[in-house]
């Protein structure tokens, strides 16, 4: 019998495609497909996690322009996801047990709506499923551009009604070391917390992705539903979140946690605000060779400067 290694199996022969056109039922399909994608890991753990539903979606004109996406391969082997390890390859590797069926998400704080609710009773906050294409800048110094489906967090704000005191918007990943082996090292505080302000959690652009390239998100991007903020680098963008908590102060974010010196609660893209041990002014994309210019805001300038107008971007970092 002949057993492909990694490097020569299509993603048409790692991805089934059974269409599920009807958006409210993907959580439905990511369950139907776990056993077949169970034993396809066995033989292909490193490229296992691009095994999703087929999504209905609408292509939003929010989206960058003029811009090659990231290959589906790089987007899915080449990801910061330290729940499941601090080696870019570690999530591929380790996240397809990771169990997204029924997943809930809690909604707290200063609402007039709290509740628990379903990633696809989220999804039906709004009137259709959505593609995003972002560019994606990470601290490190590299870059992607990302087809995202997802819908805007301002939908699920809406619905909920924060109270007139809720400035802020706090945001918790999964807590689990059985499915998170990367929890049990001491590498960050666990759970993952993260923190908008009200007014950029209501920004246009912010999104909770639940797919990319047309499916359901892969385990090692954040399934089944992620923060995706695309003028800020890219730890912002918390990843397989199951707590909201609307409040009046700043939540605590844990990478602010771990080095305040280096990471500020803001941490939108400035190349002129240097990492203490990098510079900021240049990135490389992921599949090129040359480095390219960092720009301001990653280049949603023109979208998102009005919220800091006033604002010491140096010392707001």
């Amino acid at each position: 019998m002949l057993i492909k290694e990694s490097r020569e199996v299509s993603s048409s022969e790692i991805t089934p495609k059974q269409v599920y056109l009807n958006r409210r039922k993907f959580m439905t399909g990511l369950g139907a497909l776990a056993a077949g994608k169970a034993v396809r890991d066995l033989f292909n753990p490193g490229a296992a996690a691009f095994a999703g539903a087929r999504l209905n979606f609408v292509k939003s004109s929010l989206s960058t322009q003029g811009e090659e996406a990231t290959s589906l391969k790089s987007i899915t082997t080449y990801n910061n996801f330290y729940e499941f390890g601090t080696e870019k390859s570690d999530p591929a590797r380790y996240a397809s047990g990771l169990k997204t069926s029924a997943w809930k998400v809690s909604i707290e704080g200063l609402v007039k709506k709290p509740r628990s609710v379903t990633v696809d009773e989220i999804v039906g906050m709004h009137p259709s499923l959505e593609e995003r294409v972002y560019r994606m800048r990470c601290v490190e110094g590299w870059s992607m551009v990302i087809p995202w489906i997802g819908i805007p967090l301002n939908s699920l704000i809406r619905a909920v009604e924060p109270a007139s005191k809720a400035r802020f918007v706090a945001f918790e990943t999964l807590y689990d070391p059985k499915q998170m082996p990367g929890q049990k090292r001491s590498v960050l505080e666990w759970p993952y917390v993260e923190g908008l302000r009200l007014d950029e959690a209501m920004h246009p652009l912010t999104i909770l992705a639940v797919g990319l390239y047309g499916e359901a998100l892969p385990n090692q991007d954040g399934a089944p539903m992620r923060l995706v903020v695309p003028w800020k680098y890219g730890f912002k963008s918390i990843k397989s979140i199951v707590k909201i908590r609307f409040v009046d102060t700043p939540p605590p974010t844990t990478w602010s946690i771990s080095a305040p010196g280096e990471y500020g609660f803001y941490s939108n893209v400035n190349p002129e605000v240097d990492h203490p041990r990098w510079s900021q002014k240049t990135e490389r994309r992921i599949g090129e060779f040359f480095k390219r210019k960092t720009l301001m805001f990653n280049g949603y300038d023109d979208q998102v400067a009005g919220l800091y107008f006033g604002m010491d971007l140096r010392k707001n970092f």
